[in-house]
């Protein structure tokens, strides 16, 4: 940490449509400068206090024998959790994070918004969830919340018990303003892998759309179940738009 330079707030960069980038950064020298230290940009579990987070965690069923070689590699944190990532993109393995599930998690994301977290994006896969955050309070004790509250009322939803997720989870502290959104984009674009029709409408067991109530606007049905992917910036154009209405 340099020592002997003012620190402030500074004016926040802009992003494509004119808001803030949500971030802390120190002025040094005239430039603006990401407070995180290089040296600390591969360590797992980066707990830095008013730090953004990437974080990714699965359902407990998805791993498999596959998983487990990735794990085992001498491969940096972040190698493995790009091939462990682009493996649950295409498994069906845990595959719970469906319909009901996926709109109880939905709302549970944004009902502890500026309560443990200050929310920036997530989305929710079938056996996996990325998350784009700053913690309110120890990142450990977020997720022990996250996880544990969600865990017992899936499994009671699912008239399932045990373990849901998996007890681990990947969490990366977001250096700059671009690290923010490649990681922002990351998550916002991912569930376009599971096809238009699965990003942004479920199905159930028999392949058919789940029964939902649908709003008719310019002449097309609009699902109210959510999208799998939420972001702060999407969330700011839609309200501005219906306040238009």
């Amino acid at each position: 940490m340099y020592n002997g330079n003012s620190e402030a707030k500074a004016t926040l960069p802009k992003n494509g449509n004119g808001t803030s980038v949500p971030r802390e950064v120190n002025i040094l020298n005239g430039e603006v400068k990401a407070t995180l230290p290089k040296k600390h940009s591969n360590l797992p579990h980066i707990d830095i206090n008013g730090y953004y987070q990437f974080i990714t965690f699965r359902t407990y069923d998805s791993l498999d024998d596959y998983l487990k070689k990735i794990y085992d590699t001498k491969k940096t944190n972040k190698q493995k959790q790009q091939e462990i990532d682009n493996y649950l993109d295409n498994s069906n393995n845990g595959a719970y994070l469906n319909e009901y599930i996926l709109e109880y998690l939905n709302n549970f994301f944004k009902i502890e918004d500026k309560k443990l977290y200050d929310l920036v994006a997530f989305c929710i896969m079938p056996n996996h969830i990325h998350l784009l955050l700053k913690p309110l309070h120890k990142l450990s004790i977020v997720m022990q919340k996250i996880k544990g509250v969600t865990a017992n009322n899936i499994n009671k939803i699912l008239s399932k018990s045990g373990k849901f997720w998996a007890s681990d989870y990947y969490d990366k502290a977001i250096r700059d303003e671009k690290h923010f959104f490649v990681v922002y984009n990351y998550i916002k674009n991912n569930p376009l892998k599971l096809g238009e029709a699965k990003a942004t409408l479920p199905k159930n067991g028999n392949g058919t759309s789940v029964p939902q109530k649908v709003n008719i606007l310019n002449g097309e049905a609009k699902a109210t179940l959510p999208n799998r992917f939420y972001g702060i910036y999407e969330a700011s154009e839609l309200q501005k738009l219906e306040r238009l209405k």
